[in-house]
């Protein structure tokens, strides 16, 4: 119990509570902006959508070719505010330089692939336009994050998703499924024009160029790769549901029972994104890092087991919130839920332990095995259970996707530090 009440003193005492209290919120207005979306768009229209926006959420972590996740990592190595502003700059240019052109790319590349669902190029065409504002969005986080400043990055959360949802509702009621598309890409684009001025960064800094070298782009590289195939484990389920299935409505279906079990991973997600900069800095420290991996570990177990409890007894009660036809999918849905307890407990905490020691590439390569056997997986599940095989395919990843990582930190911060 000193353990857990120590690393919940901790998290309050940097402002996890406004991290918490923001993260909730947006949990719930991006359900609101889901939620709006299923009842103003037909479902054979959003899940055409949903099919080519999960494409595009699939670039978006190397849309810069991962220059705000060496930002993170390497900022938080660094001493004087000056020092991270100048890095900021530095991934300013060059990371929307990429995003400029790697969405040019995907506009191109858009109309010379052959998609099944009808309108999917011009979609893919038309949302690769996000990749830049949310580029900008993500690395003005970051730094308010480097900065030790929780506040300001909660309140940019809040301010994104109150946008969003606001943006979907009136979009969505008067233009169906161009005006989703639009509020997709005009929430982050104007949150970021809110917020820039805040940081107050001087734009003509220089960054001291030992610390921009290769293994800083490395790092970024492979940080984005790792995100990549990270989010396409992610999707992989709903592009092989539309492609297997044939029917763009299931994409729909396993699409709305997934986002209550992947919207769980909000709490890692706010007890990481309070603690990163901190444990990063004391990443030698190994008394201080076992302590943590100890509580943090003791925590999630109590709320992976709370949780599978509260779903167990009221999954067809939660599902009906989003259709009462979706309640036959229950199952789906508790499997989703169990499996989502290994990122909870194991993968949500030694994936960010093995990035803060500079191991970022043993998160890609730990993720691309899992994404091969999802993908041989699905291919067989999911014709014979349809959806079903799915979340038993996801379920299991998670919990071995986070195991390994466990192991794979250990072997490594003990030849690091002995």
């Amino acid at each position: 119990m000193k353990l857990i009440k120590s690393y919940i003193l901790s998290f309050l005492n940097r402002s996890g509570m406004y991290v918490l209290l923001s993260t909730v919120v947006s949990r719930i207005f991006s359900f609101l902006a889901s939620w709006f979306a299923l009842q103003l768009i037909p479902n054979k229209e959003l899940g055409i959508i949903l099919f080519t926006y999960n494409i595009i959420a699939f670039i978006i972590p190397f849309s810069s070719l991962g220059l705000h996740q060496s930002l993170v990592r390497y900022g938080a190595l660094l001493n004087s505010t000056e020092e991270k502003n100048a890095l900021f700059v530095y991934v300013f240019k060059k990371g929307l330089l990429i995003a400029f052109l790697i969405t040019a790319i995907v506009i191109v590349s858009s109309f010379l692939i052959p998609f099944k669902f009808e309108n999917t190029n011009y979609y893919l065409a038309i949302l690769s336009l996000v990749l830049i504002p949310v580029f900008l969005l993500e690395i003005i986080k970051i730094q308010f994050r480097l900065n030790h400043n929780n506040k300001s990055y909660s309140f940019i959360e809040i301010t994104y998703n109150t946008i969003l949802v606001l943006f979907v509702f009136m979009f969505s009621l008067f233009l169906k499924e161009k005006g989703y598309v639009t509020a997709l890409i005009l929430a982050p684009t104007l949150t970021f024009i809110l917020f820039i001025k805040k940081l107050k960064i001087n734009f003509s800094a220089k960054i001291n160029k030992k610390i921009t070298n290769l293994k800083f782009w490395k790092y970024g590289f492979y940080a984005g790769l790792t995100s990549v195939v990270t989010d396409f484990l992610f999707i992989i389920d709903i592009l092989l549901v539309g492609y297997l299935m044939t029917n763009p409505e299931m994409v729909t279906v396993y699409r709305y029972v997934s986002i209550i079990p992947l919207s769980i991973l909000f709490l890692p997600q706010v007890f990481i994104a309070t603690d990163y900069v901190s444990f990063t800095e004391k990443i030698a420290d190994k008394k201080h890092i076992f302590n943590y991996i100890k509580s943090y570990m003791i925590f999630f177990t109590g709320i992976s087991i709370a949780l599978c409890s509260f779903f167990f007894f009221f999954s067809e009660e939660v599902l009906i919130l989003f259709d009462a036809n979706f309640t036959q999918y229950s199952d789906s849905f508790l499997i989703l839920i169990l499996g989502v307890c290994g990122i909870l407990i194991f993968r949500g905490l030694f994936g960010n332990l093995l990035s803060s020691i500079g191991k970022i590439e043993m998160n890609y390569y730990i993720i691309t095995i899992a994404l091969v056997l999802n993908i041989f997986s699905n291919y067989y599940l999911i014709p014979v259970y349809g959806i079903k095989g799915a979340a038993i395919t996801s379920a299991f990843l998670m919990w071995f996707t986070g195991i390994f990582s466990c192991l794979w930190f250990f072997y490594l911060y003990k030849k690091m530090y002995p």
